[in-house]
This record gives C-alpha cells, structure tokens and sequence, in this order.
C-alpha cells in the first residue's frame, strides 16, 4: 500500500468531487495500491488532477473543452466517457457537446467524429442527461 502525498491526495478529492464517491473510491484504491498500474493513477493524481486541473488560468469549462477536443482528436473513445462526465460536472451543456463535435468535424473528419459521438453519447446516458432516444451511430446502423 503506498501513501499519497498532498498533491495527489489534492487530485483524488479533485476527482472524486466531479466523478462522485464511487469512481473517486475505485481511483484512490488504485492509487494507493501496489498492483499493476498503479504508479501511473498517482501520477494522474498528482500531475493531471492537481497540478492540471487546479492550475489558475482558464476555467474548468474550457479545460474540459480542451481536454475532451484533444481526446476526440486522438481517437481516445474510452478516455474520452470519463471526460465528457467531467465536462457535464464542469458546467457543458448537451448542446455544447453537439457544438464541439460539429467544430471539430472539419478538423479531424467523420470517421472520428462518428466514433466519438458513441462516446459521448454514452457518457451522457450514464450522467442521465441524455435527450431521450438518442442512438448512437453503431445503434442507427451507421458504423
């Protein structure tokens, strides 16, 4: 079991204040744990959750906006579900996630966009901020 030191204890409470209790539980377990991986969750902690995410700045809207851009661009669909529920805890609108993905479209093409649509469609089902009977592209038969 290792122990956490400020900056990464600030990164779990960091997290587990916009991801709720049980993703903060899960993240600070793999934290503090000595299993595989678990250098890297303490480097998240301590190097993305606080010394990111806390840094003044921009706001954590438009971290959020940066982030989630970043991680549609660079194909990173399961990342990119944790990143959309942070967004939605950082004050995005489901409209303002429809108006990034058609920004970006452009910029990365539709096979991404498609793909990250998935996504963040996904993410806002599990965040219950879904509009109602909204299919993804691989429900609509279109991937």
């Amino acid at each position: 079991m290792s122990r956490l030191d400020e900056k990464q204890e600030s990164g779990v409470a960091f997290i587990t204040g916009v991801m709720g209790e049980r993703f903060g539980g899960a993240f600070n377990e793999a934290a503090t744990s000595s299993r595989f991986g678990s250098d890297i969750t303490r480097m998240a902690a301590g190097w993305a959750f606080h010394d990111a995410w806390r840094h003044d700045g921009i706001s954590r809207k438009e971290k959020s906006i940066a982030v989630i851009s970043a991680l549609i661009a660079s194909r990173q669909s399961l990342e990119l579900k944790n990143h959309v529920k942070i967004g939605l805890a950082n004050g995005l609108a489901v409209e303002e996630l429809e108006g990034l993905l058609v920004q970006l479209t452009p910029y990365v093409g539709f096979p991404c966009i498609a793909s990250a649509q998935t996504a963040v469609i996904t993410a806002m089902r599990e965040a219950h901020v879904s509009p109602e009977d909204l299919p993804t592209s691989e429900e609509r038969g279109l991937l």
